[in-house]
């Protein structure tokens, strides 16, 4: 086991076992022993570059419920999924002052450890009992109250309280810690304002800190790449206190366009960690998610950007990808926010929840090690291995389909290989010298002897 670069990884990632691969041609993987120092040397002298875990350590998933649901934890564990998402919000585990109930959320931290799944708690909203009150009107037809969030002392002094007992008491369970979701949009009351987040964030981090030191603390969590934003949050100096940065990269574009926007933001945070940090904070991508809305994204290509959205976020060097969203929030096909789920309102499947189970089965064990170079710049085959020299290709294309001549593994090869797609149906694939002909989709194969 080699030696753990920072202590997100020490504390997020189980069991860092590193096979290398050969930088020549080919897939050939070299020994444990002598590989780990020729890749080891690219990622520690990279800033912002990772041991990754392997499949599925980095695969997460939102969810909308605390109690019961005990047949979705079932399915989530079954997809290979195990991370798990969700809010833990103040005004439901303070209703009196300095009392705090945590006996639905202990339900569920219990429900997730039986199946082996890793509790991401959101450290969220506000709360009436600690900060102001008010009334808006919307289009002076109905009135309604929104609770301002933490921005006095006292506000912000009451909600790292409430944290650091958050952290006290759920230790055992290792949570990932997030403070807020999205501040840079509207769940920042009244309005988005950086400073303020930055105060809360601060505060809270060092109090969750000092109830566990062996917290993993991470933030801002925000809506895309608001740069702006970033940058001030940076500027306050919580890269300090954190174990990770979190963002949230939806797009309208394909998930391969998130590349340019992860450079620039390890970019942003090396500017301002502090020295003991540069290079060495991680990116987690901690809600993505494409809605499968009528005459809009298709059931089909909703999967297979969930799975490209895994394989383009570990090649980045994205430890955790938590996918938006589990269940289908409602039944409105034309509602955009009912239609983010990977099954539908009654927990049946839908052809993402498939492609990702097949991700997870076929690459379970596996750790990202490179792209392997093609002749057109839409097709990509990343290169997957296991601590024991097995090697796994997956490829797909951005482009329109079509065949592709990919790399055959070196000498000796086998007689010939086999390809399975995105459902799990597993075919022979026959060898021409050195080359496979491999028909390309928009939908990822993976490719193994």
């Amino acid at each position: 086991m080699f030696l753990i670069i920072y202590n997100f990884l020490n504390r997020y990632i189980f069991n860092n076992n590193l096979s290398g691969v050969s930088r020549e041609s080919g897939w050939r993987l070299r020994s444990l022993g002598s590989a780990l120092g020729a890749l080891l040397l690219p990622l520690t002298a990279m800033a912002g570059e990772w041991p990754l875990p392997p499949v599925p350590d980095s695969v997460g998933i939102n969810i909308h419920f605390v109690k019961g649901g005990e047949q979705d934890l079932d399915l989530i564990a079954a997809a290979g999924i195990k991370v798990v998402r969700t809010d833990l919000k103040w005004e439901d585990t303070e209703r009196l002052r300095g009392v705090y109930d945590w006996t639905a959320y202990d339900e569920l931290a219990a429900n997730l450890a039986k199946r082996g799944l890793r509790p991401y708690f959101i450290l969220d909203y506000s709360n009436a009992l600690h900060e102001e009150t008010v009334e808006r009107r919307a289009m002076l037809l109905w009135s309604y109250t929104e609770v301002m969030s933490p921005h006095t002392p006292q506000s912000i002094d009451a909600f790292a309280r409430w944290a650091a007992e958050a952290a006290r008491h759920f230790r055992q369970y290792r949570p990932v810690w997030e403070i807020w979701n999205e501040p840079n949009i509207k769940f920042w009351k009244p309005k988005p304002d950086v400073d303020a987040y930055s105060q809360l964030a601060l505060a809270t981090c060092a109090a969750v800190r000092k109830a566990d030191p062996d917290a993993t603390v991470v933030a801002p969590a925000a809506s895309g790449f608001p740069w702006d934003y970033l940058e001030n949050f940076f500027k306050s100096g919580a890269l300090s206190c954190l174990d990770g940065v979190s963002v949230h990269p939806y797009r309208n574009d394909l998930p391969e366009s998130v590349g340019a926007d992860y450079a620039r933001l390890r970019q942003l945070v090396d500017r301002y960690a502090p020295p003991g940090k540069h290079g060495r904070l991680p990116i987690l991508s901690g809600e993505w998610g494409y809605a499968t809305v009528r005459n809009g994204l298709p059931l089909i290509s909703q999967a297979a950007y969930l799975v490209r959205m895994q394989l383009i976020n570990l090649s980045h060097g994205i430890p955790l990808s938590v996918w938006y969203d589990w269940k289908n929030d409602g039944g409105d096909a034309a509602n955009h926010e009912h239609n983010f789920g990977i099954v539908d309102p009654v927990s049946q499947f839908k052809p993402a929840y498939i492609g990702l189970r097949t991700f997870t089965t076929q690459l379970r064990g596996y750790r990202y090690l490179r792209r392997v170079e093609l002749d057109n710049g839409n097709d990509y085959a990343l290169l997957f291995g296991t601590a024991d020299g097995r090697g796994k290709l997956v490829a797909w294309t951005t482009g329109v389909a079509h065949v592709a001549r990919i790399p055959a593994p070196p000498p000796p090869r086998p007689a010939q290989m086999s390809v399975t797609d995105g459902n799990g149906l597993r075919l022979p694939l026959a060898l021409e010298g050195a080359w496979m002909n491999v028909q390309l989709t928009g939908s990822p194969v993976y490719i193994a002897p």
